[in-house]
């Protein structure tokens, strides 16, 4: 009974990462680009829009090497809301080859020091995944936010003001 009762119950998971000089402004230019997430997840070897007319889908996709081949992973994520005013968006995992059923996700990106810095939230809800637990999934996207954030600072850096 317990462990049905586990299985039954959402996972639910937050991620940060704080960026200490960045302008929450610079950032969300950035995350806002809902079909181009792989510039700053280099985990994903593609993203783009696939659908747009009720809604814009993004197909993303990772080739992983499971010797002798390689496998793609891939799943098409529908954005649900985009708020420019509180520099949020949502979106939902649909078709996958991944094992997510349910997976909701919001990402946002909120002022702190003065303005001076921002920090990134990633936060979701998702039915538990088979062969994978919590801790694995919040520690991929912690792993994979900090790595955004750096690869973001590094391009805004580059850019001349």
């Amino acid at each position: 009974m317990a462990d049905q009762q586990t299985k039954n119950k959402k996972w639910q998971g937050k991620a940060t990462t704080q960026l200490k000089t960045t302008p929450p402004e610079q950032i969300w230019a950035l995350l806002q680009d809902f079909c181009n997430f792989n510039k700053w997840l280099t985990t994903l070897d593609t993203c783009h829009q696939v659908q747009g007319v009720d809604g814009v889908v993004r197909y993303c996709a990772t080739i992983v090497d499971q010797p002798p081949t390689s496998v793609v992973k891939w799943c098409h994520e529908k954005l649900l809301e985009i708020d420019h005013v509180n520099k949020c968006l949502k979106y939902e995992i649909g078709e996958n080859n991944m094992g997510f059923g349910c997976y909701v996700a919001e990402m946002k990106v909120v002022e702190v020091d003065g303005g001076c810095g921002c920090m990134v939230e990633w936060l979701f809800t998702a039915d538990p995944v088979d062969g994978m637990r919590l801790e694995d999934l919040c520690g991929y996207l912690e792993s994979s936010l900090k790595a955004m954030g750096e690869r973001m600072e590094k391009e805004l850096q580059a850019v001349p003001n």
